[in-house]
């Protein structure tokens, strides 16, 4: 056996060109037609097709499944990246704030560690820093609004305060001084007071009866010399009927909406003209008017509500009035002034009603937040907060002697008493 027996077979190689083959298939053809003019003729004239040196890309495609399983390989990737607490406590809160359920039916601690794993990889490890932060932050912003905060009032404000404060101050001192009075009386005759006044009240009858409107009737108010009654209705009129007889005097007409309470100065028919100002009224459409004894046209017109304003009260002296809005506020207004001096926020929701202590010392609301709150006027500050009903406080009154308050929730027909300071 020869050397040339012994090697191996030769092996034909493959040969890779690059670029493009055009210019190498015109030499082909050249050679082989021996520059035929025939040939050439075809060429020009189409019959035989060699490349004018255009291409054509061809996209690699992927599939979707293969994008999905690679998509899917990284998933897994980044989930073995992630850390995750052992502690089930921690496990859960993080599937809480992620707005995840924090367990599954038959899922253990192992299982919902997984998924929050899971859930990480997908929506990022970040996520869960970012809620928790976010979180905080609602929290926070939520601490500061439950903080009472003060801003610095107008001079007419402080002006009305100094005011208050000398106007309120003797009529404690009275007030607390009768209290002690009425202390010292012997308990047999305070029962026995207490007796012939639930006698006198079980001995009330009906004495007269009168219809009002022909819409229903929102609200009525004796006037301080009790020679007089007035009504609102729902129909925008307010009217003034004569006592005990219940004749019609005068109806008031102004109002282009529900009327939902109309009251009169605290001296009205006692030290008053006819021609000043006598009533107050309020309506569902924010407007607020003042009326005069003497005509059935408003003296003038309180405005700055955009809400409706369901109640309204003078302050004992007859100078303040008091108007609660369904915009979460209420406000006091100063007629000598003829400016809103007070715009007092702290309810949630609308404040449906107001009441004035008998002092002018303090003002009580009660909201459809199902709350209610006394503020003290010399100082700004709400001093006691009413809390019990679940739903919301439609009435809130002081007694005649300032020594209770009063807050009912109509539709559950409930009445709670409290004692202000």
């Amino acid at each position: 056996m020869s050397d040339d027996e012994d090697s191996a077979p030769l092996v034909k190689k493959s040969r890779v060109f690059y670029g493009s083959l055009e210019e190498r298939e015109r030499e082909r053809l050249a050679k082989e037609s021996g520059g035929s003019d025939a040939i050439k003729a075809g060429i020009e004239a189409g019959n035989i097709n060699i490349s004018s040196g255009e291409t054509l890309e061809v996209e690699e495609r992927v599939s979707e499944r293969q994008q999905e399983a690679l998509a899917e390989f990284e998933r897994r990737r980044r989930a073995r990246q992630i850390t995750v607490s052992t502690d089930d406590a921690e496990v859960k809160a993080g599937l809480r704030a992620l707005g995840e359920p924090i367990t599954l039916f038959g899922e253990g601690p192992a299982d919902r560690r997984e998924r929050l794993r899971s859930i990480l990889s997908i929506v990022g490890p970040d996520a869960l820093k970012k809620s928790q932060k976010d979180e905080q932050k609602a929290k926070r912003s939520q601490d500061e609004c439950q903080q009472t905060w003060y801003h610095e009032g107008s001079a007419s404000l402080k002006e009305a305060r100094l005011w208050l404060a000398r106007y309120s101050l003797p009529r404690a001192m009275r007030r607390l001084e009768a209290a002690r009075q009425q202390r010292d009386v012997a308990e047999a005759t305070r029962t026995v007071r207490q007796q012939e006044l639930h006698k006198n009240l079980r001995n009330l009858n009906n004495f007269c009866s009168q219809i009002g409107d022909d819409r229903p009737i929102s609200f009525c108010h004796f006037s301080p010399d009790s020679k007089m009654l007035a009504t609102a209705s729902w129909s925008g009129l307010c009217k003034l009927w004569s006592v005990p007889d219940c004749n019609l005097i005068r109806t008031l007409r102004g109002h282009s909406t529900n009327v939902g309470a109309v009251v009169f100065h605290p001296k009205a028919g006692i030290s008053l003209d006819q021609s000043d100002v006598n009533l107050a009224s309020c309506a569902a459409d924010g407007s607020v008017k003042l009326w005069s004894l003497d005509s059935d046209e408003p003296v003038a017109d309180i405005e700055g509500h955009v809400q409706r304003v369901s109640r309204l009260a003078w302050h004992p002296s007859g100078r303040f009035l008091g108007t609660s809005c369904y915009d979460s506020s209420w406000r006091l207004w100063d007629l000598e002034a003829q400016e809103e001096i007070l715009h007092q926020e702290g309810h949630s929701r609308g404040v449906h009603d107001l009441h004035f202590h008998p002092d002018g010392s303090l003002a009580a609301t009660g909201g459809l937040d199902s709350f209610g709150r006394v503020w003290d006027l010399r100082t700004g500050r709400c001093v006691v907060f009413l809390e019990g009903h679940l739903k919301e406080i439609y009435s809130v009154c002081f007694s005649p002697n300032g020594s209770a308050l009063t807050h009912i929730r109509t539709h559950v027909r409930r009445v709670r008493i409290a004692h202000p300071i």
